[in-house]
């Protein structure tokens, strides 16, 4: 390389150290704090605890615990309670004030689910080695068709917000018998007094159980469980429900807030409450 007249270094070494110091730094991430992970996403302003508005409703919030047919508590459920929109949550009072002069109370199994948690569903469908809760869940379903038969799916109306999983428990109602893991499993189409005891009155199947017999309408279906699907169905649609054809527990208030919107805070009082906080600020 020939190097330049030693008369003309000096400017071209100024004009080098002019350009470089025109040129911007690499922008660099701010550091998280040691210690601090970053904030969780807080409810939108009209999600509220089913509590808040109706605190006679009870709530076995399945996801919570390892009674579920994944055989584990599933992502993102932090606490057992039921979040709800507010149109959701003041419909599902209206249905209350209408059942307990008849005998009967609400109760909740799952109310807004996050994303992840469906994501921890798609995760255990897609593991076929795993059927530990088969003989309870899905006692006549070959693993491989959870996704072609609808029973599982990568998107979930319970991440809108206004959809729950809800059955009926007569009242007085009785204190529900504790799920302990490992306990025989009996398929969720077994009769009443011989599947596993959760208070509620017969609808012909356990929640979550993943059967044709579980359509509200399906036609084996009859008597006194036919009845309590019926009330159930006839109440919830007074009040704005919209109940889904494959499933006698699942409901959906009508007009929904978040038609579209997915959400994936956790299931906690936090949720909710940080929100709160913020709006105070």
């Amino acid at each position: 390389m020939t190097r330049p007249p030693s008369a003309l270094r000096g400017p071209l070494i100024a004009l080098a150290a002019l350009l470089l110091a025109l040129i911007p730094a690499p922008a660099t991430a701010t550091p998280t704090a040691p210690g601090r992970a970053a904030p969780e996403p807080a409810a939108p302003t009209d999600f509220v605890r089913l509590s808040s508005v109706d605190p006679t409703i009870l709530e076995e919030i399945r996801y919570f615990t390892r009674h579920n047919f994944v055989g584990a508590r599933i992502d993102g459920y932090r606490q057992p309670v039921c979040l709800l929109t507010r149109p959701a949550a003041e419909a599902l009072h209206r249905a209350q004030l209408r059942l307990r002069p008849q005998g009967y109370t609400l109760k909740v199994y799952d109310c807004y689910r996050p994303q992840r948690a469906v994501d921890h569903f798609v995760r255990w469908a897609e593991d076929l080695d795993d059927q530990t809760m088969k003989g309870e869940f899905y006692p006549d379903v070959d693993k491989t068709r959870l996704f072609a038969d609808g029973y599982i799916a990568e998107k979930s109306g319970h991440s809108r917000g206004s959809t729950v999983d809800v059955t009926l428990v007569r009242l007085p109602a009785e204190p529900a018998r504790p799920y302990r893991p490992g306990q025989p499993l009996v398929p969720c189409h077994a009769p009443y007094d011989q599947r596993f005891p959760d208070n509620s009155v017969d609808m012909g199947t356990g929640f979550d159980c993943f059967d044709t017999l579980s359509h509200t309408l399906d036609p084996r279906v009859r008597g006194e469980q036919r009845a309590n699907r019926l009330l159930l169905k006839t109440t919830l649609e007074d009040t704005g429900f919209v109940n889904l054809a494959e499933e006698w527990w699942h409901y959906t208030y009508k007009p929904e807030p978040y038609p579209d919107t997915y959400f994936d805070f956790p299931v906690s009082t936090r949720s909710v409450s940080a929100r709160s906080a913020a709006t105070a600020r």
